[in-house]
């Protein structure tokens, strides 16, 4: 009975040891750790997400060992993915055009704000600044020397004409889908622009700057909503339409001012820092700016380059900021991989 008790006991104690092993084996080594193999990132359809994506993939991939996915989808839609989990990471939410479904995620708990990638952009109705100033040197006249706000397009539908009815102007909206969309929809009908212009919502980003592109290349009058940073914006002289100033309350009622200050941050869905604690200290340090990702994007427009390429351009030219974000062996192992 005694030789029974005592094997009984034994194997007891052999499962407890293994049991207990398993605690070392979880944390984070050269193939990631946690209960987490692959960290899923959202593309919501613009080029400095896909950059940020790829600079951030690169890093968790080749510095702490986590396999990486991207999902792509409108921003309503990958918002949504980001609360259910389905995205774990989220490297451009901006904040003030998406205020009321980012503040109830952030207050259900569903994920949380770890860092501001940039806070110096800024966004509206643009048009060329030949429209209001000429250009001497491509023999451009000033089309519409008076042109000041966004409520002032109404006098010009003959400057700004849409191609498929004459005699109306042409206001390129934020593509459809985008939750800016709306906002520019609510200021056509409080400033009275849809007497004369043909509010124009465009299916993609791709087709703005196509648009824009044909249109400044050949030096013709045009306006539509964009934002900074991006590669056009960089590229191109282009004037912001003036609206009145910033202000909370009449924001969110009519949409009546400039767009607010954004913050644009990066997000992790709730469960993440238990899962891979080491990438959130890194995403938590994650920090650029208009101008910086700018860089990247006219990389990528000048070099005809993907995201992933402008991103390793990126990371070459600035690696005392990146290497600032994570410990010393994480940014040798991804210099290493680079």
């Amino acid at each position: 009975m005694k030789k029974l008790i005592l094997l009984f006991s034994a194997t007891i104690l052999v499962v407890l040891a293994a049991c207990g092993g398993g605690d070392e084996g979880s944390e984070s080594d050269e193939s990631g750790g946690g209960d987490i193999d692959t960290i899923v990132l959202a593309d919501a359809g613009w080029d400095s997400i896909r950059v940020h994506n790829s600079i951030a993939q690169k890093i968790i991939e080749d510095g702490y060992g986590y396999d990486t996915d991207v999902t792509a989808g409108s921003t309503a839609a990958t918002i949504q993915g980001h609360r259910e989990g389905d995205i774990d990471v989220y490297m451009e939410v901006w904040t003030d055009n998406v205020k009321e479904v980012y503040e109830e995620a952030i207050d259900a708990g569903d994920f949380e704000n770890v860092s501001v990638n940039f806070d110096d952009n800024v966004q509206g109705l643009y048009v060329p600044t030949y429209v209001i100033e000429g250009d001497e040197e491509r023999g451009i006249e000033p089309a519409a020397p008076d042109l000041r706000t966004v409520e002032d397009l109404k006098n010009y539908p003959e400057v700004f004409e849409d191609p498929e009815d004459p005699g109306r102007g042409r206001v390129i909206n934020a593509p459809s889908g985008w939750a800016v969309q709306e906002h520019i929809d609510a200021k056509f009908d409080l400033y009275g622009l849809e007497e004369t212009m043909n509010n124009f919502a465009p299916g993609s980003d791709a087709a703005i700057v196509a648009d824009l592109t044909d249109a400044y290349e050949a030096g013709e009058p045009w306006v539509g909503y964009y934002w900074s940073p991006t590669a056009v914006t960089a590229k191109f002289d282009l004037t912001l339409l003036e609206e009145p100033e910033y202000d909370q309350e009449v924001w969110e009622e009519t949409k009546g001012t400039e767009f607010p200050p954004n913050d644009v941050v990066v997000t992790v869905y709730k469960d993440l820092p238990d899962q891979a604690p080491e990438v959130v200290d890194f995403l938590s340090n994650y920090e650029t700016s208009n101008d910086l990702t700018e860089e990247a994007l006219s990389y990528m427009d000048e070099n005809e380059a993907s995201a992933e390429e402008a991103a390793i351009w990126w990371m070459n030219e600035h690696e005392d900021l990146w290497t600032s974000w994570v410990p010393e062996e994480i940014a040798e192992k991804v210099k290493e991989a680079m």
